[in-house]
């Protein structure tokens, strides 16, 4: 029996004869010197065996000379496997073509991040970036070490402590770590903190200036809270003064509410995308919807962890309509207070307390709730006013 992986290298045929004189053929083979393997009989004066492809050729004298015929029931070995690839050798071209194009864009920078930067600007860490070979549609392997490209932006860019470089894939992240600078005092001319609103007072502490006022006192707008004044100097009042302020708000609100909702009608487009550029494929046509909401959905190729620049995208068109909401008086009301809440936290501050709320007056008219709501709210109520010099002195 010939060895399995020298008859696949080799090729071999496996044939079935037929004929009154097969023992005769079988004698002739040994003559010649062809070697047959797994030789079995069939019914009907047939006969199963294996040859090599290069004695292939040399059988047919044989045959005619014991008058058998034959025919080929398989072909085994790299030689037929190599033949059936050259007949396809178009598509084997193009599909060398398609792993050699994804080598190479997998083998190019298509994005970089900068992260971590404050006060300097993104367009100069990539502009000292690209004077160091870093930039979109580079070559990889024509890119510096990490540590030496690290070095190089600490460098360039001043205000830096330490610029970190690494690559993830086709993307490079260039992290931004700030030089710690000295807060910059700017001179303050004397000023008092003075009332911003009328109040009564709830807290009040002076952490710089002469306290004018005391807790549970009653404040006018402008009064002032606490003097710049320190023993016989000027200074800037620094402290903190809280009280209890009222708000009075007038609310027009509709029963009926415009809401927007999905119909569940969409259409998808198919886009074969390349980095920053697609080509639509699929979904051409006009889009018959009068209002829709765009969703995108990537679906890059990837290998092992590696994603590449190149993959699907299905692009999302769906239908939105606008319904009317029906609301309770009861229901406008809260959504109304809830309103002025959101709008008082918004100005004064979120560390402001409401501390009470009383609807001064509310009608329902026309489809809509008119109220006025008096809001008690505890808040902060300092703000400065500078000293202003009198002349002589």
């Amino acid at each position: 029996m010939k060895s399995s992986v020298i008859s696949r290298l080799r090729g071999s045929v496996t044939i079935v004869v037929r004929g009154e004189r097969l023992e005769e053929l079988i004698n002739e083979l040994a003559k010649e010197g062809i070697e047959i393997w797994n030789v079995r009989s069939l019914p009907e004066r047939k006969m199963e065996m294996n040859v090599q492809l290069g004695d292939f050729f040399s059988l047919r004298p044989l045959l005619k000379r014991t008058g058998c015929r034959m025919s080929v029931k398989r072909r085994i070995g790299a030689p037929f496997f190599l033949a059936r690839l050259w007949r396809r050798k178009i598509f084997i071209l193009g599909f060398a073509m398609f792993i050699a194009a994804i080598f190479a864009l997998s083998s190019l920078v298509w994005d970089i991040e900068v992260q971590g930067n404050d006060k300097i600007p993104t367009e100069d860490v990539l502009l000292a970036a690209r004077e160091e070979g870093i930039y979109p549609f580079q070559w990889i392997f024509r890119m510096q070490k990490p540590d030496k490209l690290s070095a190089e932006l600490t460098r360039r860019l001043t205000g830096t402590s330490w610029v970190g470089v690494t690559r993830s894939g086709t993307r490079i992240t260039i992290q931004v770590v700030e030089a710690t600078r000295p807060k910059e005092h700017t001179l303050r001319s004397p000023s008092h903190l003075v009332s911003n609103a009328d109040a009564i007072v709830t807290y009040i502490y002076a952490e710089r200036g002469q306290p004018e006022v005391k807790k549970h006192a009653r404040v006018k707008k402008g009064q002032v809270l606490i003097a710049g004044i320190q023993g016989n100097e000027r200074v800037v009042a620094k402290g903190e003064i809280r009280g209890i302020v009222w708000h009075e708000y007038k609310m027009e609100l509709p029963l009926v509410r415009k809401q927007n909702v999905y119909t569940g009608e969409k259409k998808v487009k198919g886009y074969l995308f390349f980095g920053n550029t697609a080509i639509q494929i699929t979904g051409y046509g006009p889009t018959s919807f009068a209002q829709f909401h765009t969703v995108s959905e990537l679906d890059p190729l990837t290998w092992r962890s590696l994603k590449l620049p190149i993959g699907w995208m299905n692009e999302k068109l769906l239908e939105t309509t606008v319904i009317q909401l029906k609301l309770s008086p009861e229901q406008a009301k809260v959504d109304g207070i809830e309103r002025a809440e959101r709008d008082i936290y918004a100005k004064y501050g979120m560390e402001s307390k409401i501390i009470s709320q009383k609807i001064l007056h509310e009608k329902s008219d026309n489809g809509k709730v008119y109220m006025k709501v008096l809001f008690e709210v505890e808040q902060n109520i300092a703000e400065e006013l500078p000293i202003v010099h009198e002349q002589g002195e």
